[in-house]
């Protein structure tokens, strides 16, 4: 039976299933920071080289390539896109992580590390990522959102010694866990470990710890492959080497700028998640002609382009 539905009474339906066009029933509404679209999203993945220093060898702190043309043997081979993947609006971008590595790795083209951004990982997937197609996912882990580490002065989990083996977390002034219980939170996995309440009443501390005043401390913890993990991947990014390292991923930015500059990926010309994803896929096949041609031609890509406002003023000046 069909009716109405009374959204007072019922709510508005999820995003996923809420038709936003009698025109086309695929496409969604989709949000990103202060930017709202009724359509689709493209997620593109392509190769990325070091840039080449002047002595030839690779550079990998480099954004931009030498001002002058170089000779063709030191030129580093174009970018290439190598997948394309649509979806709706409203799907997240790490809903498609591990498809993506899904696809690279059936063609054959599964990268030995995959530069994202911050909205494509998470613990479980860098793990995948590494048991299943032997991928190392490079992204900054989401910070630990908990009050202590916002606040910058109290005791996080990340403070707290975890003693696997024993089933016991121990906080920094050295006491132990009394519980440990799996469970599961939101459809995942969790462990959900306490402290004796008396014994946390009694701390010297507990202000920096927690604010519970009918019980002891709380952590609820990832199972142990995720939250190591997740652990090393906090502690790495914070270094100086993983942040130089992680810049390469900068040029996705410049990719996606050139497909919506060249072939305005932004506006669909046809309706349908299907027509759309092969709209996507012929404008990375022209992306990959126009960078192949310029590196077959010896005339690298302009990487300097001047924007039409300084344009317009070059020549106010140039007229006076």
């Amino acid at each position: 039976m069909i009716k109405r539905r009374e959204a007072d009474k019922e709510g508005l339906p999820p995003g996923r299933s809420r038709l936003t066009s009698p025109y086309d029933i695929d496409a969604r509404w989709g949000v990103k920071r202060d930017t709202f679209w009724n359509g689709y999203k493209v997620h593109l993945t392509e190769t990325c080289h070091d840039e080449p220093a002047a002595d030839g060898h690779p550079s990998p702190g480099r954004a931009d390539p030498a001002a002058d043309e170089p000779t063709h043997h030191d030129r580093r081979p174009p970018n290439l896109i190598t997948n394309v993947a649509t979806t709706d609006a409203c799907v997240a971008d790490a809903a498609m992580t591990a498809a993506i590595h899904q696809q690279v790795a059936a063609r054959g083209l599964a990268p030995q590390e995959h530069y994202v951004d911050s909205g494509y990982p998470s613990a479980a997937l860098v793990a995948d990522a590494a048991r299943l197609h032997g991928i190392t996912l490079v992204s900054p882990m989401l910070a630990d959102v908990s009050r202590q580490a916002r606040e910058g002065n109290g005791f996080h989990a990340g403070a707290f010694t975890i003693d696997w083996d024993a089933r016991q977390a121990i906080c920094p002034q050295g006491q132990r866990s009394t519980s440990w219980i799996p469970a599961v939170q939101r459809g995942d996995e969790v462990i959900v470990v306490r402290f004796d309440t008396n014994g946390c009443r009694a701390c010297p501390v507990r202000g920096q710890c927690t604010t519970a005043k009918r019980s002891g401390r709380v952590l609820t913890l990832k199972p142990r492959l995720l939250h190591e993990t997740l652990a090393a991947a906090r502690a790495s990014q914070d270094t100086r080497s993983w942040q130089e390292k992680y810049r390469i991923r900068a040029g996705a930015e410049s990719t996606m700028r050139q497909a919506v500059a060249v072939t305005g990926t932004r506006r669909a010309r046809y309706r349908g998640l299907a027509k759309t994803h092969l709209e996507h896929v012929y404008s990375a096949v022209a992306l990959n002609v126009i960078r192949l041609d310029a590196y077959w031609a010896g005339r690298p890509l302009d990487r300097h382009r001047t924007s039409h406002l300084a344009r317009l003023e070059q020549r106010l000046h140039a007229a006076a």
